[in-house]
């Protein structure tokens, strides 16, 4: 009996598990993984293609070539590309012969527009940095660290009932001892599950990220929109007749009163605006599908911990509503379930459990931890 004592022992001395390393505060992830993609995407794609924008204008000189007379000089024709890429104006008629006149200047600002769509999107995420991500980091933190010391209590817990079994000589008593103590909650972990419950009657941090989905998918909604109005009034639009007869060259007679030009860099202003709003319309499903997860319970992490003792935060019923702040922190502590090195041991516990013949006998990790210690496991069940 010594020798699987001693074996006993030395097994459970390597289920506690290590103290925690300072690196963990450093390594928690404080925004889901589709919100880092969507984080990149939205900001990331008008700012490359702004990029490419910008260095096709760099490389390609001007932006607009007129068709000046022929009698014009160099520096007459390049005048006149100057004047109509700084007025873009289109003079025309309609269908009554009255001059009518069409303002092409969203055009010019289309790249520094993009940049502003980039800067609106980057907004939803500095209010999560900044209104949540603290308060957040400090709840993971705490969290992660009782769920990790409630798995070393139970193991310690298992420690002393080996001794104490061992000690006793009427094993039924022993089981009877263990049974009023489970009933009378000897076992429970009250500051984790209270915090739990506390976090559960909070609403800040799903309020904020509800914030935070919504203004993004406005912000997908309203730049859809004005590339919508672009290709409708301007993008289709390549050619534009320009009038240069102003100011003192108003009264010149060899200057005609309307000159042909043509846009150079339309056709990539059209392939940059199609991509972004193509991307930003099949993104709005993800936004939205993000808000959604607040509508339903992440239960698969806590009915793990489950398997401790008296830890019931499910079975109890307290999860109702889940637009709440537990909600949020399973989310993220899912995301977050490396740094939990007690989740995989006991989901490990958990599949040897359903594993398990003998079904009935096993509880929770401590009746697992007993039977693996070589206790007794038929005790009277209720």
């Amino acid at each position: 009996m010594s020798l699987s004592h001693t074996a006993a022992e030395y097994m459970l001395s390597d289920a506690l598990l290590p103290d925690p390393s300072s690196s963990r505060a450093k390594g928690l992830r404080l925004e889901l993984p589709s919100d880092r993609l969507l984080k990149f995407v939205t900001v990331g794609l008008p700012l490359f293609l702004v990029s490419l924008a910008f260095a096709r204008e760099f490389s390609a000189g001007s932006q607009i070539s007129c068709f000046s007379p022929t009698n014009f000089t160099g520096k007459q024709s390049a005048y006149t590309d100057t004047a109509c890429w700084d007025s873009l104006i289109h003079h025309g008629f309609d269908a009554e012969g009255r001059a009518i006149t069409k303002s092409l200047w969203a055009l010019k600002v289309f790249p520094y527009s993009l940049l502003v769509v980039a800067v609106l999107m980057y907004l939803p995420y500095l209010l999560w940095r900044y209104a949540a991500a603290p308060a957040l980091h400090c709840d993971l933190l705490f969290i992660i660290d009782e769920l990790d010391k409630s798995y070393n209590r139970s193991v310690r817990l298992v420690q002393h009932m080996k001794k104490i079994q061992q000690a006793s000589a009427e094993p039924e008593q022993f089981w009877e001892e263990y049974e009023r103590a489970r009933r009378e909650r000897y076992f429970e972990f009250p500051l984790l599950e209270r915090y739990l419950t506390c976090k559960q009657h909070a609403h800040a941090l799903v309020f904020i990220y509800i914030l935070r989905n919504l203004l993004l998918l406005l912000f997908l909604a309203a730049t859809c929109l004005y590339l919508v109005f672009l290709h409708l009034n301007i993008f289709f639009q390549d050619e534009f007749s320009c009038s240069i007869k102003t100011g003192l060259l108003q009264a010149e007679p060899h200057i005609p009163p309307l000159i042909p030009c043509k846009l150079v860099f339309f056709s990539v202003f059209q392939i940059i605006s199609l991509s972004v709003g193509s991307v930003y319309v099949l993104l709005i499903p993800v936004v939205i599908y993000n808000a959604l997860q607040l509508c339903q319970w992440d239960k698969g992490l806590l009915s793990v911990y489950e398997m401790l003792p008296a830890f019931d935060l499910l079975s109890r019923r307290m999860l109702t509503c889940p637009l709440n702040d537990l909600n949020v922190i399973l989310l993220f502590l899912r995301a977050n379930i490396s740094e939990l090195t007690s989740f995989s041991r006991l989901n490990a516990v958990s599949a040897l459990r359903e594993a398990t013949a003998n079904k009935e006998d096993i509880d929770t990790v401590i009746d697992f931890m007993t039977l693996l210690a070589g206790l007794e496991t038929t005790k009277p069940k209720h």
